[in-house]
C-alpha cells in the first residue's frame, strides 16, 4: 500500500452526505480513501486513523472550493494585473480561505487591454495557479452594464473572440455576453466562436426580453450537443448564466425578461445558473428559492469578488472603474451600482447554508459544480483519486487548514503559496 502522508478526521462533507465521524486519507498528493472512521482499519488505514489530525469540535472537512467568477482580492484585481505577481496576490487571498481552484475574471475594457491581460492570466493557468479565464464583456448591454464601463462595450465580434481564445491558450472558460446583441447566434456568431474554441457562453448583463434569451440558449445548447455527438471536445455540456438576477432586467409578469428563461433552461438541464450568495447581491431567501426550484445540479455559487475581498473599506479599482467600499459593500464611486463582491467563496457557502440551503448542497454548488463547468474531473470533491484539495473548518465554517494538491497552504502569510 502507498505510504500515507496525511489523514484528517472530522465531519466529512461528500457530494451526497455528511459523514459525522469521517476520515480523509491523503497519499501522493491525492485522496486515497474517504469513509467512516470506524471502517478505516478494515480498509487498511488503521495506522492513518491513529495519526489523524482532528478538525475542531463540530468542524468539517470540505473539498477545496472552485470559484468560476472572481475579479480579485487582497487589494489586487485581475482586470488590472499587468504582471503575474499582482494576480498572485488575489489568487493567494482566496486560496488561504479555501478556494483551491480559481477562475480569473476580466471586465469590459479596450481590446488591447483584454489581450494583454489574457497573456498574463494564461501564463498563470499554465503554471497551475489559476483554473481558467472568464471574460465579463465586452459584448454586453449598456442598459444593464452594472460596473462594466459602457465606454468599452462593443458589438459582438466573433474574430476578436477567437483571438482572445487563442491568446488564452486553451484556458478560456466562459465569456459573459448579452443574448439580445446582434452577432451572438448563427454559424458566424460569438456562441459558435466560444464553443468551437473550447469555451462556454455565459449569458448576462442583459436587458433582453424573453425571446432573444431563449434563442441564444437554444443556439448554444444545439452547438454543444452537436459537438458532443460528433465526438468533438466540449468543456461542459451546458452554457451558464452570469450572476442570475444581478445585471439583468427584473422579472415582471407582463414583461418577463431573461430570468424566467434562465430558470426554465436550468430546469431543462441546458444552463447552469451562477448566484452570488453573499447576502449583498441576493437575499438568501431567493437563493434558497432557486435551489428548491431548479435543484443544486443547475446552480453554481460564485463570489464575483473584486480587489477588496479580505481587505478593509476604502477606495479600489475594477478595471477602468473607480470603486468605493463601505460597510463591506463595493459600489462604483459616487454611484449606486454594486461593483463586485468582497466575500470569499467559503463566506458565500456559509451565508447560503445559514439561509436554509442544506450544507451538502451549498458545498456541492461551490465545488463539484465549478469543476464540472471547468471540465476538470480531477478536482471538486472528497473522492479517492482526485487531487488532495481539502479544507478544514470549525463548526461555523471558519477556515483552519487548507491543503492544495496535498500541500498545506500558509494561512498566515498572504505572500506564501
Amino acid at each position: 500500500m502507498t505510504s500515507v502522508a496525511t489523514a484528517l478526521r472530522g465531519r466529512v462533507v461528500t457530494p451526497d452526505a455528511i459523514i459525522d465521524d469521517g476520515l480523509v486519507v491523503i497519499a501522493d498528493r491525492h485522496i486515497a480513501w474517504v469513509g467512516e472512521a470506524s471502517a478505516a482499519t478494515g480498509a487498511g488505514f488503521g495506522e492513518a486513523l491513529q495519526g489523524a489530525e482532528e478538525a475542531p469540535e463540530g468542524g468539517y472537512l470540505l473539498p477545496g472550493l472552485v470559484d468560476v467568477h472572481c475579479h480579485g482580492g487582497g487589494g489586487e484585481s485581475f482586470p488590472n494585473a499587468t504582471a503575474p505577481e499582482q494576480a498572485m496576490v488575489s489568487i493567494l487571498e482566496h486560496r488561504r480561505h479555501g478556494t483551491t481552484s480559481l477562475v480569473a475574471s476580466c471586465v469590459t475594457a479596450a481590446a488591447d487591454v483584454l489581450k494583454e491581460r489574457t497573456a498574463v492570466l494564461a501564463g498563470l493557468c499554465e503554471a497551475g495557479e489559476l483554473a481558467g479565464i472568464h471574460f465579463e464583456g465586452p459584448f454586453v448591454s449598456v442598459e444593464r452594464c452594472g460596473a462594466q464601463d459602457p465606454t468599452y462595450i462593443i458589438d459582438p465580434d466573433a474574430p476578436l473572440t477567437r483571438e482572445l481564445i487563442e491568446l488564452g491558450r486553451g484556458h478560456v472558460v466562459t465569456m459573459t455576453i448579452a443574448p439580445e446583441r446582434p452577432g451572438i447566434t448563427g454559424d458566424e456568431g460569438v456562441n459558435a466562436a466560444l464553443i468551437e474554441g473550447g469555451a462556454l457562453p455565459s449569458f448576462g448583463h442583459t436587458d433582453s426580453g424573453a425571446a432573444p434569451v431563449r434563442a441564444a440558449l437554444a443556439d448554444a445548447a444545439a452547438r454543444l450537443a452537436q459537438r458532443h455527438e460528433a465526438g468533438l471536445p466540449v468543456r461542459s455540456g451546458r452554457s451558464t448564466a452570469t450572476h442570475l438576477f444581478n445585471g439583468m432586467r427584473p422579472m415582471h409578469h407582463r414583461a418577463p425578461g431573461p430570468v424566467p428563461e434562465f430558470l426554465a433552461a436550468a430546469q431543462r438541464g441546458e444552463c447552469v445558473l451562477e448566484m452570488i450568495g453573499d447576502g449583498t447581491h441576493l437575499d438568501p431567501a431567493i437563493v434558497l428559492d432557486v435551489f428548491e426550484t431548479v435543484g443544486r445540479d443547475n446552480v453554481v455559487l460564485v463570489t464575483d469578488a473584486m480587489a477588496a475581498a479580505g481587505m478593509p473599506d476604502g477606495d479600489y479599482v475594477l478595471g477602468p472603474q473607480a470603486v468605493t467600499v463601505s460597510g463591506g459593500v463595493a459600489r462604483l464611486t459616487g454611484k449606486d451600482a454594486i461593483a463586485g463582491g468582497t466575500a470569499h467563496l467559503l463566506d458565500v457557502v456559509r451565508t447560503t447554508w445559514k439561509g436554509g440551503v442544506d450544507l451538502v448542497d451549498a458545498v456541492y454548488a461551490a465545488s463539484v459544480q465549478g469543476a464540472t463547468i471547468l471540465g476538470d474531473a480531477s478536482i471538486g470533491a472528497l473522492r479517492p483519486g482526485l487531487w488532495a484539495d481539502v479544507l478544514v473548518t470549525d463548526a461555523e465554517l471558519t477556515p483552519m487548514r487548507v491543503m492544495r494538491r496535498g500541500a498545506d497552504v500558509d494561512l498566515t502569510n498572504p505572500h506564501a503559496a
